[in-house]
């Protein structure tokens, strides 16, 4: 697939080196790029054959083309599944903008939130869900709350890593953890229990699948994203 030009997103970032590369001690390690920083293969729309135009390389980053409000063209996953994996990934948000990302998710079911656990990517201190640490950066979103203070502020990169192994998962933003919990828990099962979810009984329960990058309508780019398969 060929690079999709357009205008840069945000201001260059004077400190980048090198991004979506991965080092000779990396793929010794295992990890595997995710996104090439120049095509989208690897990558297409939830429940569909092929990437939604409102997706687009922009600046070396996997970015959703968008100016607020609705969605626009439908969330993005890898065309692979992962069960038990170390995911990295760096974010960056315009202002008031929303997104996510998915982990583990199947397409059971209309929309990609009801079965998958969502990590939030959100500017916080401008968009609603900023307001409580349930919904804010970091957080998996309306069930496990973030520590507040840790993300950055609209046009600034923010790196994740989520860690799924078996039923524990963590999730860690600019070198914090912020999130661990275990699905399928009393604790867990507490939480689904009171909040949206409810109604979803696939909601938690896929043992392997997709990750998936949120159309939310905001403005948002991924870069260095990179996954290393555990046992």
């Amino acid at each position: 697939m060929a690079l999709l030009a357009a205008a840069p997103l945000f201001a260059q970032d004077s400190t980048m080196t090198a991004p979506n590369t991965l080092t000779s001690a990396e793929r010794a390690d295992g990890w595997q790029l995710l996104f090439d920083g120049k095509t989208m293969d690897g990558w297409r729309g939830y429940k569909m054959d092929s990437v939604p135009a409102s997706w687009k390389v922009i600046d070396g980053a996997l970015t959703l083309d968008a100016k607020g409000g609705e969605p626009t063209g439908g969330d993005l996953i890898t065309t692979r599944k992962f069960a038990n994996f170390d995911l990295k990934i760096d974010w960056k948000v315009a202002f008031d903008a929303n997104s996510g990302i998915f982990y583990r998710a199947s397409e059971v079911d209309g929309a990609i939130y009801w079965n998958a656990p969502e990590m939030q990517v959100l500017d916080d201190a401008h968009a609603s869900d900023g307001k409580h640490p349930l919904t804010a950066a970091g957080s998996d979103y309306a069930l496990y709350p973030t520590k507040p203070g840790v993300a950055k502020p609209a046009g600034e990169w923010n790196h994740v890593e989520i860690i799924a192994r078996g039923n524990h998962i963590e999730q860690w933003l600019n070198g914090v953890k912020v999130v661990d919990y275990v699905l399928g828990s009393p604790d867990w099962k507490a939480r689904v229990a009171h909040s949206k979810f409810a109604p979803h009984p696939y909601y938690g329960t896929n043992a392997t699948g997709y990750i998936g990058l949120q159309d939310h309508g905001g403005r948002v780019a991924y870069r260095n994203i990179k996954i290393k398969v555990l046992p």
